[in-house]
């Protein structure tokens, strides 16, 4: 029985010895039959991958130049708006501290002419009570009669020096 089994072990490995060399020929054949047939579809259909490829890639070289050029336009023309809108700034800031300047002196003056008003004021009511205590004190005479007696003076004065020209 034993060699009944060798028998057996010998034929099947001699079995598995052929068979591998088939599958193996078999694989050679079917890949070299995929290769051949890649070949034939590259040379006749004009398309190259490789080809497309490389125009690919120098499309998306060329598009992320222009979007870089894009950025660099729009960054510069931020700049420039923004240096005017600092120009913009300081002539406002310079003005506003002018105004400021300006309104500091107005209230300064405005102060002082408050005063200067307020001590003529003061000196107008001095004026009204030293007039009106002094007024008791004169003659009370009409007005009238007080400007005529002023007027014939002067018109006696006038004639006098009148009559001495002549």
């Amino acid at each position: 029985m034993i060699e009944f089994t060798r028998d057996t072990k010998f034929n099947s490995i001699a079995r598995i010895g052929t068979q591998p060399i088939a599958l193996a020929g078999a694989t050679l054949i079917v890949l070299l039959a995929g290769a051949a047939s890649i070949g034939f579809w590259r040379a006749y259909s004009g398309s190259v991958p490789e080809l497309d490829r490389a125009v690919a890639v120098r499309q998306l070289q060329a598009r992320a130049a222009q979007a870089s050029e894009q950025l660099v336009e729009k960054t510069k023309g931020l700049e420039a708006t923004q240096r005017e809108s600092i120009d913009q700034l300081q002539v406002m800031q310079d003005q506003l501290s002018t105004v400021r300047h300006l309104l500091a002196a107005q209230q300064t003056q405005t102060r002082r002419l408050s005063e200067q008003v307020s001590g003529l004021t003061e000196a107008i009511d001095g004026l009204k009570q030293s007039f009106a205590s002094a007024q008791p004190s004169e003659p009370s005479g009409p007005p009238t009669a007080r400007l005529r007696a002023r007027a014939h003076a002067f018109g006696t004065g006038h004639q006098k020096h009148a009559n001495s020209r002549g």
